[in-house]
């Protein structure tokens, strides 16, 4: 956030490129240098997703009316029953509304078709219900239970793929939000660099807008500075910016109030970063005493029953998984014999719960020698704690492949069952490498290490070791059973795109 000008001098005569997360860059320029052009409106891609969003939502729903009566009921009246079905449609997407699964878009930055799994399911219990009254009342042809139970697992199925089908065409034909960010500092400078390492958000960062507690200006920031607080309605119609990103403890109390309404004006939405960044996690609930809202936050350790919940699922899991993947753990192990002399299977120590040391299984991708040939590469290595490097001569050409698809992993199954992995939670850390983790770093080991977790989703080697201990700290101050299962979801797509494998 290299600022354009000292603090408390005019804007100057051209704004800076914008910094986007596509890596496309445009200028914004000053009025002063050119004959003044009335504001551009700001674009109404909410509307335009929303509407997007109900089209998909009532295809689906028609589509899962036509395979439960058609596919699973008798013959008899069904097309006059599926004319009576398309009448409840648009009740449908009012029900879906009232559940928020058409505002959520525009309220989060980060909202994924996989957050809607809880409402979504819990609209189409209810609609459903309502459907079965409905013909009931209706006194015609009703509904036999295959036929709703055929709608129901339908119309969930479908909802959800033709949502992601539909955000995933959003994103590609649309350009990324403008987003402005009010306040400068290490905060700033860490959300800059995430909404450049996660295009998948859609977000552009075109410059921030200092304050009288922005921190002063650091040589490595790279948000251009586009003026002072004062500056926002002038800086958001020339950007034709859609956000606002508010940094605390930049933004103060007072200024936060002024500074909603005057974006509210603008018809620009605005989010804000609060000043606990470290600490609040996805599992905050927000509440209110008399108006005066009240920030919620789960006990730091996890109930019994919530461990049991855990485990359960765990063994659960990794059992059919185990059963369903033989094939492939065959034929890697028979790959992995062929290709490279040495065992199939490496093993290694790590720190697992509460500091107890246990070994990890892992498909062998690397060369016999890997561990004596490392002393040699520390020196060429990113990271002191950990042995970084972006190309790794100990690793065999189907190690390569094993690592970028993360089959290598598949092994740690096995540690699951026995109790010493989970299928989601911290990063399981060497010894070695645990030394350099804080004291309060340490509460990452208050759960079971795991298959995969917040670091392996969100970017994997992209993302810092000091940052890493963060992620782990906040998924187990945070930890919930629907936080795992998204998770788990998650990681399909980010181990398809190989986002940060090395």
């Amino acid at each position: 956030m290299t600022p354009s000008r000292a603090h408390g001098e005019t804007v100057g005569r051209e704004m800076p490129t914008s910094v986007g997360a596509s890596g496309s860059v445009g200028t914004v320029s000053d009025p002063e240098t050119r004959h003044e052009a009335p504001p551009r409106p700001a674009p109404r891609r909410g509307l335009v997703l929303r509407r997007l969003l109900a089209a998909a939502d009532a295809l689906a729903i028609v589509f899962a009316l036509a395979v439960g009566i058609f596919a699973f009921g008798t013959e008899d009246g069904s097309a006059s029953r599926f004319a009576w079905g398309l009448l409840t449609v648009p009740g449908w997407i009012v029900l879906l509304k009232v559940y928020g699964l058409y505002d959520r878009d525009g309220q989060r930055v980060s909202h994924a078709t996989v957050d809607d799994v809880p409402w979504m399911f819990h609209a189409m219990v209810l609609g459903t219900l309502g459907v079965w009254l409905y013909y009931k009342v209706l006194d015609v042809e009703r509904l036999v239970f295959v036929e709703v139970l055929a709608f129901f697992v339908t119309a969930i199925v479908l909802t959800l793929l033709t949502r992601a089908l539909v955000r995933s065409l959003a994103r590609a034909t649309t350009s990324p939000e403008q987003v402005l960010v009010v306040g400068g500092g290490p905060v700033a400078r860490l959300v800059a660099r995430k909404v450049g390492l996660h295009p998948e958000y859609g977000l552009s960062l075109i410059g921030y807008l200092d304050t009288e507690h922005t921190h002063p200006a650091d040589p490595e920031e790279e948000l251009p500075l586009l003026g002072e607080l004062s500056d926002l309605e002038a800086v958001c119609r020339r950007g034709a910016v859609e956000r606002v990103l508010a940094i605390a403890p930049a933004v103060e109390e007072e200024s936060l109030t002024d500074l909603i309404r005057r974006t509210r004006l603008l018809d620009v939405r605005i989010s804000l970063v609060p000043d606990l960044v470290d600490v609040l996690g996805p599992s905050v609930e927000i509440d209110d005493i008399e108006g005066i809202t009240v920030l919620g936050m789960n006990p730091p350790r996890l109930t019994r029953s919530s461990r049991a919940l855990k485990r359960a699922m765990d063994i659960s899991i990794a059992s059919i998984a185990l059963v369903g993947l033989l094939p492939v753990l065959v034929a890697t192990a028979v790959a992995v014999r062929l290709t490279s002399p040495g065992p199939v299977l490496f093993s290694h120590e790590r720190v697992g719960r509460k500091g107890r040391y246990f070994r990890v299984h892992k498909f062998r991708t690397m060369v016999v020698d890997a561990e004596e040939r490392a002393k040699d590469l520390w020196k060429l290595s990113s990271h002191q704690a950990w042995l970084h490097l972006d190309h790794d001569p100990r690793i065999t050409p189907v190690g390569g492949f094993l690592r970028l698809t993360s089959i290598d992993e598949l092994p740690q199954l096995w540690n699951v069952l026995k109790g010493e992995m989970s299928l989601v939670g911290p990063r399981p850390m060497l010894p070695s490498v645990h030394e350099h983790v804080s004291e309060w770093g340490r509460r990452r080991l208050d759960l079971t290490p795991g298959i995969t977790g917040l670091w392996q989703v969100l970017g994997r080697t992209t993302i810092p070791f000091e940052e890493m201990v963060k992620l782990d700290y906040l998924y187990v101050t945070n930890w919930s059973l629907w936080y795992d299962v998204r998770l788990l979801i998650r990681t399909l797509p980010a181990v398809l795109t190989r986002r940060g494998a090395n």
